[in-house]
């Protein structure tokens, strides 16, 4: 009886401490880690300063307090990051990364290059939500799509996603004259191009990010916003078109509408497919904790950079949405992209 008391005590006993460590199972695992954020853009530009302002915050909220160190890893768009998550980046929790938003938009339309399942991403949030823009240099001279359908226009851009998509697509229903040149490694460079004369218009950015990362040419009126790309209008450019407004009938306009989805996807963070369930939980909801930190806050307000969230559920499920979209739906919007953007 003895031998059977002390069993089944023992059994109880492992059984707790069992239940105590798949409790503290997240806690355990991250405690003392290095995670590794890859940022699908050079440095300097909106995704990049969105992806380091959630590396210094989001590991205090974790359980384990881990440290997150932010990497580049630039080219095609991000789209060699993304293949980098969904092919052969550990599937633990360990790697996150931020890439551009039109990545399921991309899956739908068939690119090539979209060699991924953005459904099976873990999507944790997204810092900021935000109209994108196609906007001109100054010394351009050009102010509105009116002006952009007179004369050629070099555009820069990134590879085949919305750097390059909204002026194609401007270029099929608007009437305007955009060269597109593809191929710079991020924002921040063709800000640069602008500046020295060799692309005349860059092809998509947030409109906030035009406000946080360039206040002196915002104050100097030193770009023009063409259009802006979203579902409504951002209060502070009521004159600029948004890109759906310009569809010359339904068909266009739900197509359009399709295209400016990912607006609300903004700056994402996720993880690679397959990773435990209750990691992705707590990566969420220390997401959603370091939003109401005030340190995070500070740090934002420091950066000039404006927070209007979506969490992680939210982008899963827009995520979702997206590839659903009605087979007509999509083939319209590849016809408005124009021959050799896809396929």
């Amino acid at each position: 009886m003895r031998a059977k008391g002390f069993t089944c005590g023992a059994a109880l006993l492992c059984m707790a401490m069992g239940g105590q460590a798949r409790a503290q199972s997240v806690e355990d695992f991250y405690r003392g880690k290095t995670l590794d954020l890859y940022i699908g853009f050079t440095v300097g530009g909106g995704y990049d300063l969105y992806a380091r302002l959630v590396g210094r915050f989001l590991g205090d909220h974790l359980p384990g307090k881990p440290r997150i160190l932010p990497k580049q890893m630039t080219g095609a768009g991000s789209r060699i990051l993304t293949k980098f998550m969904y092919t052969l980046a550990p599937r633990d929790g360990t790697a996150l990364a931020t890439a551009d938003q039109s990545l399921a938009l991309e899956q739908v339309l068939g690119d090539a290059a979209a060699q991924y399942d953005a459904a099976e991403f873990g999507w944790i949030g997204n810092p900021a939500a935000d109209n994108n823009t196609v906007a001109a240099w100054h010394t351009t001279g050009v102010r509105s799509i009116e002006d952009a359908r007179k004369r050629e226009l070099t555009v820069g851009a990134t590879g085949a996603n919305t750097s390059s998509q909204y002026p194609a697509v401007l270029n099929m229903v608007a009437g305007t004259k955009f060269k597109i040149i593809l191929g710079y490694p991020g924002g921040a460079d063709i800000n640069l191009a602008m500046e020295k004369g060799e692309v005349d218009v860059r092809g998509s950015n947030s409109w906030e990010g035009w406000k946080s990362t360039k206040p002196d040419w915002m104050k100097d009126k030193k770009i023009h916003v063409l259009a802006q790309i979203g579902l409504t209008k951002a209060p502070d450019l009521p004159d600029v078109p948004l890109i759906m407004d310009l569809a010359r009938n339904e068909e266009e306009r739900a197509a359009l509408r399709l295209l400016s989805a990912p607006a609300t996807i903004g700056r994402p963070i996720f993880i690679t497919p397959g990773v435990p369930a209750e990691r992705l939980k707590a990566l969420r909801e220390a997401f959603d904790a370091m939003l109401k930190d005030a340190a995070f806050q500070q740090g934002a307000a420091q950066a000039g950079l404006a927070v209007n969230p979506v969490s992680g559920a939210e982008l899963q499920g827009i995520i979702s949405e997206i590839i659903a979209a009605p087979k007509p739906v999509r083939d319209r919007l590849l016809e408005m992209l124009g021959p050799g953007e896809r396929k």
